[in-house]
């Protein structure tokens, strides 16, 4: 083992993970235990205080039961992995940059809400306003777990802040989610394949920006996969982070190739992502978050364009576990 530090520090990290299973459980049955004692104490004492005390507690033992419950859910070979997550604008210009904008902004703070650290890697800014497409990570226990119930197309409806007439306006986004992948999976790229390009970074960031071409481009040719990177600080760095990109995206490429193969033999039709949008946010005529998949709905919008998620994310994958067990 200390022979191989990469191999320690992934082993490092697995226990880690696992003693944080093993303490929330130990946690619950506390909380459970002492929650049956106040309780018994509350009906005994006929005490209104205790009463309202064992409420709150037993609030609290329901989240951290269903926190178990749903991080049980991530069974797949990839969900304990970081996230890389891609916004596009779709059709309609300056109203649908500024959904893009409005969606990455909503992702950052969920991400925020779970103490998981958020990188940028790439991002296309219009001069007007708003994000034409923007690349990012997410690092933290799960996050390819969590986040991709969020990938599929999103559909913002509103009076448009840049409509001088005040109509409606309905703007659409794409989400894009796929698991940060680890160098130890086989992904064979031919050196041949790549067409590596610098640029000028455009979007915000230190002294580096605009100064020097450090900003990096890397398309493999057989697939037209393209992944850049221009948050680093030097050239080496951002073309160290698109390689990583490229290898993931290549990779899911190749899973989604035999997943059509399989789904040919057998016949299924499958569901083009871009004409049916998974969620729907309503701000005019009435305030509304419907997830189209699941049929939740929250009426606050603006606490769910301020990364309030996870009753989306848990209902999606309670939806797709019972599916599954069906």
């Amino acid at each position: 083992m200390w022979d191989n530090p990469a191999e320690a520090q992934k082993m490092m990290g697995k226990l880690k993970e696992l003693k944080e299973d093993v303490s929330l459980w130990d946690e619950i049955h506390r909380e459970y235990d002492d929650l049956c004692l106040l309780n018994e104490l509350a009906v005994s004492e006929k005490d209104e205080n205790l009463s309202g005390e064992v409420e709150e507690n037993l609030k609290k033992l329901k989240k951290d039961i269903e926190k178990m419950e749903l991080e049980s859910w991530f069974t797949g070979k990839f969900d304990h992995h970081d996230s890389i997550v891609s916004i596009h604008s779709g059709a309609g210009g300056i109203e649908s940059q500024d959904w893009a904008e409005m969606l990455l902004r909503m992702y950052l703070r969920w991400a925020e809400r779970k103490d998981f650290k958020t990188e940028i890697n790439d991002i296309q800014v219009d001069e007007e306003a708003g994000i034409k497409n923007v690349t990012f990570t997410v690092r933290g226990r799960n996050a390819y777990g969590f986040l991709r119930a969020e990938k599929g197309v999103h559909r913002l409806v509103r009076i448009s802040p840049f409509d001088a007439s005040s109509r409606r306006h309905t703007s659409f986004s794409s989400v894009d989610v796929i698991p940060f992948i680890d160098e130890d999976i086989e992904i064979v790229i031919d050196v041949k394949d790549l067409r590596i390009e610098t640029y000028r970074a455009s979007g915000a960031g230190g002294q580096h920006v605009n100064v020097t071409d450090s900003a990096v481009r890397i398309t493999h040719i057989p697939t037209s996969t393209v992944a850049q990177c221009q948050s680093e600080r030097s050239q080496f760095q951002n073309k160290d982070t698109a390689m990583k990109i490229l290898r993931a995206r290549l990779f899911v490429k190749e899973q989604e190739r035999k997943r059509e193969e399989l789904t040919k033999l057998r016949g299924e039709k499958r569901e083009i992502a871009w004409g049916s949008q998974i969620r729907s946010y309503i701000l005019h005529p009435y305030s509304l978050a419907k997830d189209h998949r699941t049929g939740v709905e929250k009426g606050n919008v603006q606490a769910v364009l301020n990364g309030d998620l996870d009753d989306f994310i848990v209902a999606y994958h309670r939806q797709r576990v019972a599916e599954k067990k069906g």
